[in-house]
């Protein structure tokens, strides 16, 4: 039989020192369980966007040229919105003051008062671009349109 020096005893102390470790680094218990769990994600909205005109419409006279209405969009939403078209409209004529006669929408013609967009439109101030319709001053052919002296015409504008 082999007699113990202090060199062989310091490895068997070692040894098991090492064996404990890593044994009683394996050893675990544990519980096994099921589980279920639910979540959920919202959509946000938007609003509107402001449909603003950019031509200068002036000089409107019985005959005259028809003019052309363009312009652009405030997007007030965080991101793009799809606008498809917009549609223009006289929503109503407002005499000069002391204007002799009469004046309404009807002395004016607006053509091509829907105008093809499709596009989206960027989120902020002058974005995106309308145009195509036109507005021009009807000659009313032996009527007095005095009354249509310096009239303002005022248009809608609706988007979808």
């Amino acid at each position: 039989m082999r007699k113990m020096t202090k060199k062989n005893k310091v490895a068997a102390i070692a040894a098991s020192v090492a064996l404990v470790a890593v044994g009683g680094g394996a050893a675990y218990a544990y519980w096994t369980t099921t589980g279920s769990g639910t979540g959920s994600g919202a959509t946000g909205t938007n609003t509107a966007i402001v449909v603003v005109q950019t031509s200068v419409v002036g000089g409107l006279q019985p005959g005259g040229a028809a003019q052309t209405l363009s312009g652009n969009f405030n997007n007030g939403n965080t991101s793009p919105v799809y606008v498809t078209d917009v549609v223009a409209s006289i929503a109503s004529v407002t005499q000069a003051g002391g204007a002799v006669g009469t004046c309404d929408a009807s002395d004016y013609t607006l053509a091509g008062a829907t105008m093809l967009v499709g596009t989206q439109v960027a989120a902020g101030t002058a974005q995106g671009s309308w145009s195509g319709a036109t507005i021009a001053f009807n000659n009313k052919a032996g009527v007095n349109q005095d009354g249509c002296k310096d009239a303002t015409v005022n248009l809608a504008y609706a988007s979808h």
